[in-house]
C-alpha cells in the first residue's frame, strides 16, 4: 500500500481491532489505508518516535504527510478516507469531542475485556482470514518500517 494515505497502527492481539481493521479493509476499495500490527514479534516503535507502551493506549496513525493522529482523530480520518465519514460524525461534534475522547480512552484500556464482552475472542493461532489479515499486516509493516514519520497533530 505504498500510496496509503493513512496508516493506522493497530493491536492485532485484539479481537475487536482486528475486526475492525477487516471491516475498514472491506470498505476501502481505493487503497487509502494501510496497517501495521504493532502486536508482531520485533515491531520496533522507535522510528516513529514513540514507544510501544504509548501505541498500546490508543490507536494512532500516521498520514502521508508524516503527521500522527490519535484516539478518534485516527478513527473519523480511517472512517473518512473510506467513505464512512457519516458513521463517525458524532464524533466531530465540538461540544462532544471531550466527551468522546475520555470514553475512547477508557474503551482504549479495556477492549481486550470489550472484545471478550461482545463474544470477540482470540481464536486459533491461525485461520485463513486471520492468517491473510496478520500477512498483509506483516507486509505492510515491512514496507513501511523505513519511513521516519514526524509527530504531529492533523486536527
Amino acid at each position: 500500500m505504498k500510496n496509503a494515505s493513512l496508516t493506522l497502527y493497530i493491536d492485532g492481539k485484539c479481537p475487536l481491532c482486528v475486526a475492525e481493521v477487516k471491516q475498514l479493509r472491506a470498505w476501502d476499495r481505493h487503497g487509502r489505508l494501510a496497517y501495521i500490527d504493532i502486536a508482531q514479534p520485533g515491531f520496533d516503535p522507535a522510528p516513529l518516535g514513540v514507544d510501544l507502551a504509548l501505541l498500546n493506549r490508543q490507536l494512532h496513525a500516521w498520514t502521508a504527510e508524516g503527521r500522527c493522529i490519535v484516539g478518534i482523530d485516527s478513527m473519523i480520518a480511517a472512517y473518512t478516507l473510506v467513505g464512512k465519514g457519516w458513521i463517525v460524525a458524532p464524533l466531530r461534534v465540538p461540544v462532544l469531542r471531550p466527551t468522546f475522547r475520555a470514553l475512547y480512552r477508557v474503551f482504549a484500556r479495556n477492549r481486550m475485556n470489550v472484545s471478550k464482552w461482545i463474544g470477540l475472542e482470540n481464536g486459533p493461532v491461525c485461520t485463513d482470514e486471520m492468517c491473510a489479515l496478520k500477512a498483509d499486516l506483516s507486509c505492510s509493516e515491512r514496507r513501511d518500517s523505513a519511513s521516519k514519520p514526524s509527530v504531529g497533530n492533523l486536527f
